[in-house]
C-alpha cells in the first residue's frame, strides 16, 4: 500500500523539475540571442544592404540606341547627392537623380555608336547611398552595346568632310541642316550619328565609269573603304579602311569641329592592261599624267579590280618566289605603293616597257614612278583592268 502512493508523488516531482530546466534554458538562449543582435546594430534594427532593382538599358543589351539615356533603379530611396555611377569608357553627361530610387545619365551628345559600354555602380561605404543608411555590398557593373553606325552614315559624314569624290547636300527639312558658307565640302550642322535625309552628287563628272561605277549609296564600296583609310591615316588611326567605333566617334568629331580633308584633291589610279601597257593618273576629274607600265607576265598576273593603296615605300626591298620556283631578292626598288596584297606601283629598270613582264606589281621606270608616287597617298584607288 505504502509504494503505491509513493510512486505518484515521485513522478510528479520528476516532471516539476523537468519542467523548470526547460523553461531556463528558453530563457537563456533568447537573452543569448538579444545580445547578440543589439550588439551587431549597435542597438538598433537592422537595415538590409541596397540592391540595384533594375536598369536601362539592361545588362547584355545590344543595339542600345545612340540618343538613349541610362537609368539605374535601387530598392529603396537614396540620397542626393550621392556617388554617381560611371560608363567605361567614358561618355560625356550628366547623372541626376530623376526619382527618389532612380539616377538617370543624359548624354551630352549621345552614346558613342558601336561601343561596348559598361555602367559601374559603386558599392560599400564610399557607394551610391539609401536614405536609411543603406550600401550596395559590392560594385554592380552592367554592360550594353551601342549600335553600330549605318554605312550611309559614314559616307555622309565622309562627303561632307571632303574625303569622297562626292558632296552630301541634306534636304532643307532635314535636322542636319544647309552647307555652311565657304565650305568646300556640304557640312551638316547636326554632328549626330544618326542618318540625314539628303543627297550625294558626283563633284567631277568627268571621271570615268570604272571609278564612278564603284559608288553604292549607302552599302559598302571601294571608294567608302579607300576615303576611311585617308580620314584614318590623316587622324593617326590603324588604316585598315574598316569604319568601327574609333573611326565614327573621329568622324563626329570631326565634323563638329568642321575638321575637313587636309588634301582637297580626289587622286586615283587607273592601270590598263591592254598593250600598250600604261598608268594614269587623275586628280579631280581629269587624267594629269600617264606612262607606260609593264604588269604580271602569265602564271603571275596582276589581279583585275580595285583596291586602295595600304603602305607606301619611297624605297624597299622585293623579294619572294618565281614562277619556275627560283627566288628573287631585289634591293632599292623606288617609290612603292601597295594596293593589293604583294601587288605594288614602283618603279623598276627594265629595257622596254608596256608588256607583262613583272611578277604581279606594275612596274614603271623609276624616273615616272617618282612622278605617280606623291599622288598615291594611303587611301588612294588603283583600278587595273
Amino acid at each position: 500500500m505504502r509504494r503505491i502512493v509513493r510512486r505518484p508523488f515521485l513522478f510528479v516531482a520528476v516532471v516539476l523539475v523537468l519542467g523548470a530546466a526547460g523553461g531556463a534554458g528558453a530563457f537563456v538562449a533568447s537573452r543569448h540571442a538579444n545580445a547578440t543582435e543589439a550588439a551587431s546594430t549597435g542597438g538598433s534594427a537592422h537595415v538590409p544592404p541596397l540592391r540595384v532593382v533594375s536598369s536601362s538599358p539592361g545588362a547584355g543589351a545590344q543595339g542600345v540606341p545612340f540618343g538613349s539615356t541610362v537609368t539605374v533603379s535601387f530598392d529603396v530611396p537614396i540620397l542626393d547627392p550621392s556617388a554617381q555611377p560611371t560608363l567605361n569608357p567614358s561618355v560625356t553627361g550628366t547623372w541626376s537623380l530623376q526619382e527618389v530610387n532612380t539616377l538617370q545619365f543624359v548624354p551630352s551628345v549621345s552614346l558613342p555608336p558601336g561601343a561596348s559600354e559598361t555602367i559601374t555602380i559603386r558599392g560599400g561605404s564610399n557607394g551610391v547611398t539609401g536614405t536609411n543608411g543603406s550600401h550596395l555590398l559590392g560594385d554592380v557593373s552592367i554592360p550594353f552595346t551601342v549600335a553600330p553606325m549605318s554605312t550611309l552614315r559614314t559616307q555622309e559624314l565622309l562627303a561632307e568632310l571632303g574625303y569622297l569624290p562626292l558632296t552630301f547636300t541634306p534636304d532643307s527639312s532635314s535636322s542636319a541642316g544647309a552647307a555652311a558658307p565657304g565650305d568646300e565640302a556640304s557640312s551638316a550642322v547636326s554632328s549626330g550619328p544618326g542618318d540625314q535625309a539628303g543627297s550625294f552628287a558626283w563633284k567631277w563628272s568627268t571621271f570615268p565609269a570604272a571609278l564612278t561605277s564603284l559608288w553604292n549609296e549607302g552599302q559598302p564600296n571601294a571608294i567608302t573603304t579607300g576615303a576611311v583609310m585617308a580620314f584614318e591615316s590623316q587622324h593617326g588611326l590603324g588604316t585598315d579602311g574598316s569604319a568601327g567605333p574609333h573611326v565614327w566617334q573621329a568622324l563626329l568629331s570631326a565634323a563638329a569641329a568642321h575638321q575637313n580633308d587636309s588634301d582637297p584633291n580626289y587622286d586615283w589610279v587607273d592601270v590598263s592592261t591592254s598593250v600598250p601597257e600604261s598608268v594614269t593618273v587623275w586628280r579631280n576629274g581629269g587624267a594629269v599624267y600617264s606612262t607606260p607600265a609593264n604588269t604580271g607576265i602569265e602564271g603571275a598576273t596582276t589581279a583585275l579590280g580595285t583596291w586602295p593603296v595600304y603602305v607606301r615605300y619611297t624605297s624597299t626591298t622585293m623579294s619572294g618566289t618565281n614562277p619556275d620556283g627560283s627566288h628573287y631578292d631585289d634591293p632599292g626598288v623606288p617609290w612603292v605603293s601597295y594596293f593589293h596584297g604583294g601587288d605594288a606601283l614602283h618603279g623598276f629598270i627594265r629595257s622596254s616597257y608596256g608588256t607583262p613582264q613583272s611578277l604581279g606589281c606594275v612596274e614603271m621606270p623609276p624616273a615616272n614612278a617618282a612622278v605617280v608616287y606623291p599622288f598615291t597617298p594611303l587611301g588612294t584607288l588603283v583600278t587595273v583592268q
